[in-house]
């Protein structure tokens, strides 16, 4: 009966996440007629993938409990690392197997970035029992200070032209970028709906006392959660280096407030212990429309962030209030 009530209200979530999501696709197209334009569409399938991947990794860290704001650092030290190795081989004019070598170098030590930078907060969470929220700071700061110093505060541009050109490609008219997103978030579903690293990080998400009780090596999935997070961190700076064919210390740290508005209207709970993939991905559409149809009403910077800032807050405002109604409701029952 309980498994029945908790798919009844997941498909609540999806419905509740379609209705937003038709709305403002709704409205932004009746504001400007230009919006369903090919040129502008395509465009949004560029810009997706990197709040989606973003995204994802900030999703990991919410559900079990935590939080990750230092996605967009490992993200922009990542693509720094993997920008400097494949710069060298442009430099020195290597072609061919060689080059492919050094493109392949680069992309490892990227991923490797991820790694360590999400194992140092995994570990770091689990073993000293900070706050995520505090850990993640200043990992974040941390990072960002490293990237600097690497780069002298400019930025690093140059990556092979066989590197770049993925970036703005497209497979059967969708960018490879996109591919990589769409590739991305089939590991996660599989990894959280088919593993038992994914029903472990849920358990100990909603209750990490009762999951340590169960024989639930509770450390074990911090680090691992964290790890993830990072990586598919660094998959986002190779992604936006890919495309951009630029990497710097303090590119879009908007991304992080983005990401943390797209778990949250995502079905991810702040608390931990549950996501859904499908939520997920109707809330990235969401705001990718409204950042889409914003710039091409010509908004700046400043009313976008107050927008997201606004955002987060109503949708936790909302989610606060409807458990506080259900426990009402529950207690009122008993």
């Amino acid at each position: 009966m309980k498994e029945r009530k908790l798919r009844f209200k997941m498909d609540v979530d999806v419905a509740k996440m379609t209705v937003i999501t038709l709305l403002i696709f709704a409205i932004m197209v009746t504001i400007n007629g230009k919006f369903l334009n090919p040129m502008n569409l395509t465009s949004m399938c560029f810009q997706l993938p990197e709040l989606g991947l973003y995204s994802l990794a900030m999703m990991m860290a919410m559900l079990s409990n935590g939080i990750d704001l230092s996605v967009v650092s490992i993200g922009n030290l990542s693509a720094i690392c993997a920008a400097t190795i494949m710069k060298q081989a442009v430099d020195k004019g290597m072609t061919g197997g060689t080059l492919i070598g050094f493109i392949v170098l680069g992309m490892l030590a990227a991923l490797a970035v991820g790694a360590f930078f999400g194992f140092f907060n995994g570990f770091v969470i689990a073993n000293l029992n900070l706050e995520p929220m505090l850990s993640t700071m200043a990992t974040q700061t941390f990072i960002k200070g490293i990237s600097i110093i690497i780069t002298q505060g400019k930025s690093v541009s140059g990556a092979p032209k066989e590197y770049v050109q993925f970036g703005s490609a497209t497979l059967i008219g969708i960018p490879y970028t996109m591919w990589l997103l769409i590739i991305v978030f089939i590991i996660t579903g599989i990894l959280l709906y088919r593993t038992r690293f994914g029903f472990e990080v849920k358990m100990v998400g909603a209750n990490p006392k009762a999951s340590h009780f169960t024989g639930i090596n509770v450390k074990k999935v911090y680090i691992k959660t964290y790890l993830y997070s990072g990586i598919i961190s660094s998959v986002c700076g190779l992604a936006i280096l890919m495309r951009t064919n630029t990497a710097k210390a303090d590119y879009a740290f908007t991304y992080v407030m983005q990401a943390i508005l797209c778990s949250v209207l995502g079905a991810t709970n702040p608390n931990g212990g549950t996501a859904k993939i499908s939520c997920m991905i109707l809330a990235l559409l969401s705001l990718q429309f409204l950042s889409s149809g914003f710039n091409m009403m010509h908004f700046d910077s400043y009313f976008k962030e107050f927008t997201w800032g606004l955002l987060l807050i109503i949708v936790l405002s909302i989610n606060f209030f409807t458990s506080y109604f259900r426990q009402k409701r529950g207690q009122h029952k008993a």
